[in-house]
């Protein structure tokens, strides 16, 4: 019988250890929960107090990102804007400025006709001129001739009227003559 209660000494010396670790364990259980409980949830309100620090700094970020990419757009479409109305105003100067050339080249054009036209006037009053001067000569020396060709005339005519005279006269002193000799 001796061996009887080893069958029953090992299993109460393991309930007894069982019992003073439980009892151990049980006794600083509900406070190490406790705190584990507490640890979890402050890690949990960390994580989450985290989590929205972050998610207000990722739409702070994404505001400011927001407002960069809408200060850029506006940016953008003023510069766009700018080289539109430049590029509209540079067409514009442009085409004023052909328009300008061409009227100034029909002007031109119409200048050198009436430039032509004028020095065709000039070479053709300078030609009257000259013909009238020629003209002029003519008359002149024409009148000079005549003048002469009357004075010539008009001796002539003293000539003959005063061989005309001497005829009358000797034709008077023949009849005379004649007379005094009858």
């Amino acid at each position: 019988m001796k061996k009887n209660y080893i069958y029953f000494l090992a299993p109460l010396v393991g309930l007894l250890i069982f019992a003073a670790v439980y009892w151990n364990f049980s006794k600083g259980l509900a406070e190490r929960e406790a705190r584990r409980i507490a640890a979890e949830k402050q890690k949990k309100e960390d994580k989450l107090r985290k989590q929205a620090h972050d998610n207000e700094q990722a739409i702070k970020d994404a505001l400011a990102a927001q407002a960069k990419r809408k200060a850029e757009r506006e940016a953008k479409e003023a510069k766009d804007k700018a080289d539109k109305e430049a590029r509209a105003l540079a067409v514009e100067a442009r085409d004023k400025a052909d328009r300008d050339a061409r009227k100034l080249a029909q002007q031109v054009e119409r200048l050198e006709k009436d430039l032509q036209t004028e020095k065709d006037a000039i070479a053709k009053l300078e030609s009257d001129k000259k013909k009238s001067a020629d003209e002029q000569a003519f008359l002149h020396e024409y009148v000079r001739k005549a003048e002469d060709n009357v004075k010539n005339l008009m001796q002539v005519l003293d000539k003959i009227t005063a061989a005309d005279a001497a005829r009358a006269a000797a034709d008077a002193a023949a009849a005379a003559a004649a007379k005094k000799n009858s």
